[in-house]
């Protein structure tokens, strides 16, 4: 069983978020502690070390990293998929990456 952290950029999306999907979003969360490398997909390009599950009637998406050898799953952030929007949260994520606030 894997154990769970989430970053306080995770921790800011979440509390963005309305209180239904939140809990949708949580309980998503709590299945990574099983199987998180057979949950969601992995990342490509600058976002490869990460990967990504739907949540909340698959508007949202959960980023997370595994790290195998300490059994640890990192959620790193948590919003909404809107492609061609730079609040999308795949763009965010990149920016993130690249400004330093999470390695990449």
């Amino acid at each position: 069983m894997y154990k769970i952290k989430l970053t306080p950029i995770a921790v800011d999306n979440l509390g963005k978020i309305d209180k239904n999907a939140q809990k949708q979003i949580i309980n998503k969360i709590e299945q990574l502690k099983k199987e998180p490398l057979l949950l969601g997909k992995a990342l490509v390009g600058s976002l490869r070390e990460y990967r990504s599950i739907r949540a909340a009637g698959q508007r949202y998406r959960i980023i997370y990293q595994v790290l195998e050898t300490e059994i640890i799953v990192i959620v790193v952030a948590i919003g909404i998929r809107k492609s061609g929007d730079k609040k999308d949260i795949y763009e965010l994520m990149k920016k993130y990456v690249k400004t330093g606030l999470l390695k990449g």
